[in-house]
């Protein structure tokens, strides 16, 4: 759990630095522009309403379900990381090592080229959507990386737990299921947040999939209003300020769940 983490880089951001951006981007944006301030937070306005219902709300929605795709198969992988079986532990690590390298956004193209974009099940064609591939493409490295910690949070249990446990017949299976995976929980919720805000930032990727995400909305929202290069800050900053006000709460109750688990563990 050592290393870089966003949360605790994006909990650190002072509130005066945020001000000071959105005081930098009218300036920068307008200075030569024959759109006003005014003009162009009007048209933002009008839009608003409609990139969060059906642009950011998508987002989150894809982050929801690719941490939950993730997490499934994570657990999956990171028990087999500490397997007794030494094939088992090959395939693991191997496949742990290949995702957690590898680029997110190929991963998605992989996952694009990879499926199909309709199924014909009993003579009809069913379509299969680019979000769902988002979904998966994505999910598979936070899968990668959420084997990892499921490994450290059982190896950080004190192997006195594993002799206590031995010492009353207690199988491996029921010595992981009953003693170690309860006490792994509180151990591996600070880093399963770290990946979700890192997940839910990564989201914006999905649009080259086709998805109709935040991102692809903005792009056609300011495709509409005639491509004005004075609204690429405007209409880019809200996307960013929306995304911060997501994840900022999300870092901020992480690093306290670290301290706070820090000092029971």
């Amino acid at each position: 759990m050592d290393g870089f983490s966003l949360t605790s880089w994006l909990a650190n951001i002072k509130w005066w630095q945020i001000g000071l951006l959105l005081l930098i981007w009218p300036v920068h944006a307008f200075a030569q522009g024959a759109v006003t301030v005014n003009d162009a937070l009007a048209v933002l306005y009008k839009w608003a309403p409609f990139l969060v219902l059906n642009g950011f709300l998508f987002n989150v929605l894809i982050s929801v379900l690719s941490m939950a795709l993730g997490t499934g198969l994570g657990v999956l992988v990171g028990l087999t990381l500490i397997s007794k079986w030494y094939a088992l532990r090959l395939i693991g690590n191997t496949g742990t090592a290949f995702f957690r390298n590898a680029p997110w956004l190929v991963l998605l193209f992989v996952v694009l080229l990879a499926f199909p974009f309709e199924f014909t099940i009993f003579g009809m064609r069913v379509p299969f959507p680019g979000w769902i591939k988002a979904v998966i493409g994505l999910s598979l490295p936070v899968a990668a990386n959420i084997a990892i910690v499921v490994r450290g949070a059982i190896q950080s249990v004190p192997s006195a737990q594993w002799e206590a446990a031995e010492s009353l017949s207690f199988t491996r299976i029921q010595t992981l299921w009953q003693i170690i995976i309860p006490q792994c929980i509180k151990r591996m919720i600070p880093p399963w947040m770290n990946w979700y805000a890192i997940l839910t930032m990564a989201t914006p990727l999905c649009s080259i999939l086709g998805t109709e995400e935040m991102v692809t909305l903005t792009r056609q929202a300011m495709e509409a209003e005639g491509n004005k290069p004075e609204f690429l800050m405007p209409f880019y900053g809200f996307v960013l300020v929306l995304f911060f006000l997501y994840c900022y709460p999300i870092a901020k109750l992480t690093v306290r769940l670290e301290r706070k688990f820090a000092v029971k563990l």
